[in-house]
């Protein structure tokens, strides 16, 4: 991961189900955000994990029912693009989002934002929870 940080690549976390089990506290999430992960494409969610990952920046997006990165012939090895709304208004919680790879296959993924965007950016800068200011515009 510290290579392809260095190297200026944002990175993705491809995941399986319950991802964040056993890592609820907010510094869980601090590692990932300081390796330059933006994303988490998973099964499923810790509930208070993806709720840290969220106030981290990382944006949490959850595989199709049925779906997963076997099912779809996901490596890790892509680059990928989330496709999101341009506009803060246009981000609701539970919304479908395209992604795409570098080789032109695409699927839809869940965005697990479970609350309004306009209210984690009225989150403080200075909490001591969250030291990171949402990145969701």
């Amino acid at each position: 991961m510290q290579k392809y940080k260095s190297e200026g690549h944002d990175m993705v976390i491809i995941a399986g189900a319950e991802y964040g089990s056993g890592s609820s506290r907010d510094s869980a999430a601090k590692g990932p955000k300081l390796l330059g992960v933006k994303s988490v494409i998973a099964k499923s969610f810790e509930r208070i994990h993806r709720s840290n990952l969220v106030g981290m920046g990382i944006i949490p997006l959850c595989f199709k029912e049925g779906e997963d990165a076997d099912s779809l012939g996901l490596t890790g090895r892509e680059r990928y693009t989330i496709h999101l709304p341009t506009s803060i208004s246009e981000i609701n919680p539970g919304q479908d989002v395209t992604v795409t790879t570098h080789d032109g296959r695409s699927f839809t993924c869940i965005l697990r934002l479970d609350t309004q965007v306009w209210t984690l950016l009225n989150i403080p800068k200075t909490s001591s929870s969250n030291p990171y200011h949402p990145v969701l515009l």
